[in-house]
């Protein structure tokens, strides 16, 4: 069942409730990932209503959430993909993209990845000079390049500091751009793209307009040092989504007009031509549509009170990684007060291992079933098999209200396929 409206006391909205999240796991157990269809595709509508009159292209990045049904459902859905290697291009080409519809984004990037790339006719998103002689052996030099670009330094909005570019290992500099418009000018290239990184997870709403600023002003410079007019922008991704209760979500309305505004305003001044804008959003995709489903299987109590889940930082690093927040829900408790402050754990032999630190809950027992919200991108995609955990399974929520299996969950048979070790089978 799909619910839009049972909302925990001073918390967020989940897509289903306690009823559907029991079926689900009476059938395949726990933890799983559930990922709603409809939130998805009105995302996806919206940034294209957003986005309305001007060339626009939203490519997903594929990275966030490597799941064909999910790949699938925003190909229907229109966009394109971003992927950034072999096997995410595998997953491109299985789901129906190719050509133009693949934008290729890389760094350190083997030989077989490029020859992949340009086979399907995907959009090269170059992030580093010395890639263009490497190309030319192996794949060759297509007629349409994008670079990507590295400012350096810190960037600012306003004056605060948002990201610090210059010390990030991707893109070009300045004079490394200019080069390589001349040197792929000179080798056939005829239509170009710029790209760039500059901050993560913003939830203003002036990040976009400030990088297209950053780039429409490289663009001037480029036509004026290299005679190469800029076909395309490519705004990336960067726009962050609510993690907290509290967090204002982005007016992606607000940020297109921006963003529109800029490129009319600047494209007249200069004289130049009106590059269309392409995206490579992810997490703001999918990231609020995903909810990892896990069950409290112990309680302990020493020095602070502890929830042990059955899922762990294999099934969701972000909290362990980043100490990133991410709202949890006592599914059937949404409407008590918290009565309780936890540490919320899994099981992994490190003490990072922990969905949440401190955090305000019901009074939460054993066997109830908990919702970790907001891992819809950069979730099931980061799992791993530390300790021989194994990842979970996945679920679509349709709009109608059913449900399917989109990836079961590993077994030890998964976990041990890859060994071929003489004399020792392994009985399962």
């Amino acid at each position: 069942m799909r619910v839009d409206n049972n909302n925990a006391a001073g918390g967020k909205k989940l897509f289903f409730n306690k009823e559907t999240a029991e079926k689900i796991a009476a059938e395949i157990g726990t933890p799983y990932y559930i990922y709603d269809e409809k939130g998805i595709k009105d995302t996806v509508r919206e940034l294209k209503s957003a986005f309305g009159g001007i060339e626009f292209k939203e490519y997903y990045a594929v990275k966030a959430c490597p799941n064909p049904y999910i790949i699938s459902l925003l190909k229907e859905a229109g966009t394109g993909v971003d992927c950034s290697s072999y096997t995410e291009l595998l997953m491109a080409k299985a789901c129906g993209f190719s050509g133009s519809d693949i934008m290729f984004s890389s760094n350190v990037t083997p030989a077989e990845d490029f020859e992949l790339a340009r086979s399907l006719g995907a959009i090269i998103n170059f992030d580093d000079i010395t890639h263009i002689e490497f190309l030319e052996k192996h794949g060759g030099i297509p007629d349409t390049i994008c670079l990507r670009y590295n400012p350096g330094g810190d960037f600012r909005i306003s004056g605060a500091i948002m990201g610090a570019p210059g010390e990030a290992k991707y893109g070009m500099t300045r004079a490394q751009i200019f080069e390589a418009c001349r040197i792929l000018k000179d080798r056939g290239v005829r239509t170009f793209g710029l790209h760039s990184f500059l901050a993560s997870n913003m939830l203003g709403d002036e990040y976009w307009e400030s990088l297209t600023e950053v780039l429409l002003g490289l663009s001037a410079d480029i036509f004026s040092e290299t005679g190469v007019t800029v076909s395309f922008i490519n705004l990336s991704g960067g726009i962050g989504i609510p993690y907290r209760p509290e967090d204002k979500p982005v007016d992606i309305y607000k940020v297109a007009d921006s963003v529109k505004g800029k490129i009319e305003g600047y494209c007249t001044e200069k004289g130049l031509p009106v590059p269309a804008v392409k995206a490579e959003l992810g997490r703001y995709i999918t990231g609020p549509h995903g909810v990892l489903v896990a069950r409290v299987i112990h309680k302990k109590n020493i020095y602070r009170n502890y929830l042990g889940l059955d899922a762990c930082a294999a099934n969701l690093m972000r909290p362990a990684m980043y100490g990133s927040y991410h709202h949890i829900t006592v599914l059937g408790k949404e409407d008590l007060e918290p009565a309780r402050i936890y540490d919320v754990t899994g099981g992994l032999c490190e003490n990072n291992d922990k969905f949440a630190i401190q955090r305000p809950l019901p009074e939460t027992d054993i066997g109830d079933l908990v919702a970790i919200h907001d891992a819809g991108a950069h979730g099931f995609a980061m799992g791993y098999n530390y300790n021989g955990k194994l990842r979970s399974a996945e679920v679509l929520l349709k709009e109608d209200g059913t449900y399917r299996l989109i990836r079961r969950a590993e077994t030890p048979k998964d976990y041990f396929a890859t060994f071929d070790f003489p004399g020792a089978e392994i009985k399962l």
